[in-house]
């Protein structure tokens, strides 16, 4: 295995066989990470009522897990450099389990920042995961298919995301007899996390063994030229593509959770849809799922379309969505806007992408710089939330169309090489 990550794979080094199997296997890793991850929107409002916390306090989870990334990325890119891709795997998986394993604990004592710690811990193993995987994915093939390629292994991380709420609901949610407001209630409250967390920890600690038995593909630099030049630079943030790919990361993933934050309480407007939350909460599948759905066709047809033309032409459509949204009034509104996780299904694996294209040695702190720009999806909504408070919550989707705008330009020239 290759002690120094690289972007992409020397033709001739593996055959096509061995890169099928390890995307394979980085394919369920993605699929694991996204439903652990989307478990954060059944854990925080069990959090909040177990502990009977404010809606600030309870949205500590989410700057927990968010912040971790922003805090650990850039080390994990350094750890990954020294490691290799797929040792880093091995250690990500490692952290996570142990961040599961704090549940336990966090359960028994019925501790917040505890529950935070732990939440924090989990992160960073993911965190790492996402520094070593995403690249790794990269790498596995023909550069000018590599976002197809993580498009197609993002589309199982967004099945993550879809089936996992369906089994918190169910373990978690739904595992409380005790009558509401007494103590045995609050006590089986927490305890009801301590099971599906041990259960997630174990599958974490298996996966680590069986990704440090794998015998996955070395990955070798495009050419000697790019290694050497990747070898030399004095900073990571001397690459063009690469500065203009992270704030498009943090765009972008800020634009997607400011909507997803925000629909539920957009459709429950009298002139939008006038629905009930629970209601409202059904639609909101519309949007996750769509994102899933198009990752798995943007998967094939990025074969075929250049990755950089596919991204300006779905930031396009999805800025002209949110207008309509704004805009407009009752169920076309609320359509418009549901419409666009259709949109945002390749962005966060196009942007990565072309943002990790020709940095040769320096590739694992490239994808570090990119995945502590993630901390957009903690910042962007907050601003968005500001000006629905000071204006009006339809107009203040102009938040997310800025971000969109942004987006459409790294698609159509940000994204390019400046050698």
């Amino acid at each position: 295995m290759s002690t120094t990550p690289t972007p992409a794979a020397s033709s001739g080094t593996n055959d096509g066989k061995n890169y099928q199997f390890a995307l394979t296997s980085l394919t369920f890793l993605f699929f694991i990470w996204g439903f652990i991850t989307c478990l954060n929107d059944i854990l925080l409002p069990h959090l909040k009522q177990i502990f009977e916390l404010s809606y600030v306090q309870a949205s500590l989870v989410q700057f927990c897990f968010f912040g971790a990334y922003f805090i650990v990325s850039i080390p994990a890119g350094n750890l990954v450099q020294r490691l290799g891709y797929q040792r880093g795997i091995v250690v990500g998986l490692t952290i996570a389990a142990f961040g599961c394993a704090m549940f336990y604990p966090a359960a028994a004592l019925r501790t917040y920042p505890l529950f935070l710690a732990a939440l924090f811990v989990l992160a960073s193993g993911i965190t790492l995961l996402q520094v070593a995987a995403n690249p790794f994915v990269t790498a596995l093939g023909k550069p000018e298919t590599a976002s197809s390629r993580l498009t197609m292994t993002q589309a199982f991380n967004a099945f993550g995301t879809t089936v996992a709420p369906q089994f918190g609901a169910l373990l978690i949610l739904g595992a409380v007899t005790a009558a509401v407001g007494t103590e045995e209630y609050k006590i089986q409250e927490a305890q009801s996390v301590q099971m599906p967390y041990l259960l997630l920890a174990t599958v974490l600690i298996i996966m680590a063994a069986v990704f440090a038995w794998l015998r996955l593909p070395n990955v070798q630099d495009d050419t000697e030229a790019e290694a050497e030049a990747g070898a030399k630079e004095d900073s990571i943030l001397s690459h063009r593509h690469l500065v203009l790919g992270a704030l498009g990361i943090f765009l972008y993933v800020g634009g997607e959770v400011s909507i997803g934050s925000y629909l539920v309480s957009f459709m429950g407007q009298p002139d939008i849809a006038g629905l009930a939350e629970h209601d409202a909460g059904r639609y909101l599948s519309y949007y996750w799922g769509g994102a899933m759905v198009g990752r798995f066709i943007g998967a094939l047809a990025m074969q075929k379309i250049a990755a950089g033309k596919a991204l300006a032409f779905n930031a396009i459509f999805t800025v002209l969505l949110i207008i309509l949204a704004i805009v407009s009034h009752g169920s076309l509104a609320m359509w418009a806007l549901l419409a666009v996780g259709l949109f945002n299904s390749i962005m966060f694996p196009t942007i990565f992408s072309l943002a990790l294209a020709h940095l040769g040695r320096l590739t694992s702190k490239g994808s570090g710089v990119l995945c502590a720009a993630i901390v957009g999806g903690a910042l962007v909504p907050v601003l968005q939330g500001f000006i629905a408070d000071m204006v009006s919550l339809q107009l203040s989707f102009v938040v997310p169309l800025v971000c969109y705008l942004y987006i459409g330009y790294y698609g159509v020239k940000g994204h390019k090489v400046k050698h």
